[in-house]
């Protein structure tokens, strides 16, 4: 799976401090490198580097005066000196030092919300780095190659994608929930992450993840936090915007990328492949529908909708000027059965573009539902 450099569609703001996102792997660091190669860099990965700032956050001062104006600084792993952040405030707002473009990258936010700083008040913006999306990749996206192994950066260069992706979680674990005493028990911890993969795509049931892996409800409720925070997972709302029918509340849940929601997923003799298969696919199309909303930075959201009678949109993407309704489904062929969700959602809202995601082979109308290969939607639709 070795690779060429792939352009990502990220853009990064010009001339304006900001915080760059992203789980490990994703190409944070990378990425700054090839744009910026002759730009500071503090890696904060590096002990010596850590225990001398973390220890001394006025040694930032004369790193910073011996800069010129609209130079750069990375900040690689910010969250592991987050004391520093109050030294990097003060420098911006002191007009006795150079005006330097601060990036400080992350991996969790979480030991900076938890030191209770506020991000330098807004003096940075906060973006994130996602994995690849399938329009960056180009001729080489395949999808059945990218429901294996998902599309993280540091996993599909791999010359062992799929050692990489075993031991991709089990990195987190040692680094980020170990080493940082995130959790007491890590054994437990662990099998939440397996109980949680049979969510992935569905309707949150925290209790009933608690009752699988055996651990009390407000342990589970502090465990997906951290996973949260270390994003490896998100949620998604209902769409409520004026409904007329009667819509859940509840959210949905999805791990950030479908390599690892697979490599967590335990498969036997008795596991119907199908029922993996589904929510790799759904939350494959939803990973890169994230990743182009973000980089777009136009304000559009991803929701999805279900009724309380049990009519579904997988997602909803809602902006200023765009409205998607998209179902996703692992089928190869088209059945009409497969429309009535779109169906009622276009009773409520007209306005909505209709799509419906197969693993078909051809590009179909039926009526005002576009119906088209996964490929070609991620390929052609999601471009920044």
């Amino acid at each position: 799976m070795k690779n060429k450099k792939i352009d990502r569609h990220f853009k990064p703001p010009k001339n304006q401090s900001f915080f760059l996102f992203g789980p490990r792997g994703t190409g944070k660091s990378q990425f700054l490198k090839a744009t910026y190669p002759n730009c500071k860099v503090l890696d904060f990965l590096d002990e010596a580097t850590q225990l001398k700032f973390l220890t001394r956050p006025e040694s930032l001062e004369p790193v910073v005066m011996a800069m010129k104006n609209r130079d750069i600084l990375v900040a690689d792993e910010i969250q592991k000196v987050p004391n520093l952040l109050s030294k990097i405030h003060q420098i911006m707002e002191d007009d006795s030092y150079p005006k330097v473009q601060f990036i400080l990258t992350g991996s969790s936010a979480r030991k900076l919300k938890s030191a209770g700083i506020d991000l330098l008040a807004g003096r940075a913006l906060s973006k994130q780095m996602h994995p690849f999306l399938a329009s960056e990749l180009g001729s080489k996206f395949n999808l059945n190659t990218s429901l294996e192994i998902g599309l993280i950066p540091v996993v599909w260069s791999s010359e062992s994608p799929l050692e990489t992706l075993k031991s991709y979680i089990a990195l987190y674990i040692k680094e980020e929930v170990k080493q940082e005493r995130l959790v007491q028990n890590i054994a437990a911890f662990s099998r939440f992450l397996e109980a949680l993969s049979f969510s992935h795509g569905e309707i949150l049931n925290l209790s009933n993840v608690a009752r699988d892996c055996e651990s009390k409800r407000s342990t589970v409720d502090g465990y997906l936090e951290i996973l949260e925070d270390l994003l490896l997972g998100y949620r998604i709302s209902p769409f409520k915007k004026k409904n007329r029918k009667a819509t859940v509340n509840s959210d949905k849940f999805y791990y950030f990328d479908c390599g690892v929601f697979k490599s967590l997923r335990a498969v036997g003799p008795l596991d119907d492949s199908a029922a993996v298969q589904g929510p790799a696919l759904e939350g494959l199309v939803l990973q890169n529908l994230r990743a182009w909303a973000s980089y777009q930075n136009k304000g559009v959201e991803i929701f999805f909708w279900r009724t309380e009678a049990k009519s579904e949109v997988d997602f909803i993407v809602y902006g200023e000027n765009i409205f998607w309704a998209i179902e996703v489904k692992s089928s190869k062929k088209i059945s009409p059965k497969d429309f009535s969700g779109l169906h009622s959602f276009s009773e409520d809202y007209p306005q909505a573009k209709c799509f419906f995601l197969y693993r078909g082979a051809h590009a179909e109308k039926h009526g005002a539902i576009h119906c088209l290969p996964v490929e070609d939607f991620l390929l052609k639709n999601l471009v920044v």
